[in-house]
């Protein structure tokens, strides 16, 4: 299980409740976090799965039904969720439904699970290095002559009662809800929202800035490459999103094969996502996106897991 899986009450996590006892809403739980233990750096956590006797039965059901299948997801059998921290007072509002079907969620694998997609699949791959910010997911979005804005799981009313709500606020004032009406395609602009009463601003940020970080085609369901997104980022802001409020991500390399970073392993990738952020010393990590726009990832620096707040 990895890091910032929320496991739920049951006897065989019990002996975490010490050191990982969490609430996230209504629910309690175990969150798994970085650790240090004994001087290593613990990132997940392993546990024999005769442990679970509801998933045991599960697997060998599966396996007798098809010899052959492979991995074996016990993710819902467990009960195991994705940690998702509290939101602040001023990022809730009025909830319009789930994120929109027809909008691909953005979340990044982490390098240490795709070794072998890294660097024999597409060792050959040019890649767009961008930094990866510590604030909060947003999607605004316009689908035949609707538009919309989302948090990571809800899609928000833009309405008089959500007027001080963050993501309404970025959605019109920066002008991006008008200009993707002017613009007429049907595209999902996401990225992190930054700023006060976000992540504990640390960036220190004066004001709520967007930090735009991919772009979905929602009629041909595809994310731009990043060629696709910087000509759209030009054509948006040409029509008239404020570009002071509105950015791209920082990037760090472009058009670059892991051999020209001296990249050759995962601990290589772990050391190279150390550094700075906008402001900061210690900058969450890094995103890698093939130019063909068919494969990506992300590496999250490990003194920034271990030096951040709950």
């Amino acid at each position: 299980m990895e890091i910032d899986s929320f496991l739920p009450i049951r006897p065989e996590f019990e002996f975490l409740r010490k050191s990982s006892f969490k609430k996230m809403g209504d629910q309690e739980g175990f969150r798994i976090k970085s650790i240090k233990l004994r001087g290593k750096l613990s990132q997940g956590l392993a546990l024999p799965y005769a442990m679970f006797p509801d998933a045991m039965t599960a697997f060998h059901k599966t396996r007798a039904y098809d010899p052959d299948e492979g991995n074996f997801d016990v993710t819902d059998i467990l009960g195991v969720q994705k940690y998702e921290a509290p939101i602040p007072a001023e990022l809730s509002g009025q909830v319009a439904g789930n994120f929109p079907s027809f909008i691909k969620k953005t979340d990044q694998e982490r390098c240490q699970n795709l070794g072998v997609e890294i660097f024999e699949t597409n060792k050959d791959a040019r890649y767009e290095v961008t930094v990866k910010l510590d604030g909060t997911s947003f999607t605004g979005f316009f689908n035949n002559g609707e538009d919309g804005v989302c948090s990571r799981n809800w899609s928000l009313k833009v309405n008089e009662e959500n007027q001080y709500n963050s993501f309404v606020r970025m959605f019109i004032n920066s002008g991006l809800q008008s200009v993707l009406h002017s613009y007429g395609k049907n595209i999902a602009v996401s990225g992190e929202l930054m700023g006060p009463g976000i992540q504990g601003n640390r960036e220190n940020l004066r004001e709520h800035r967007l930090y735009v970080f991919d772009i979905y085609n929602i009629d041909e369901q595809r994310y731009m490459t990043p060629d696709e997104r910087h000509d759209t980022m030009d054509e948006l802001w040409t029509y008239g999103v404020d570009g002071n409020i509105v950015r791209h991500v920082p990037i760090l390399h472009n058009y670059v094969t892991l051999p020209q970073l001296n990249i050759s392993n995962t601990d290589d990738l772990l050391a190279f996502a150390e550094g700075p952020s906008l402001t900061h010393s210690i900058r969450e990590g890094l995103v890698y996106k093939s130019f063909d726009g068919k494969f990506s990832f992300k590496t999250i620096s490990n003194k920034f897991l271990l030096k951040s707040e709950d």
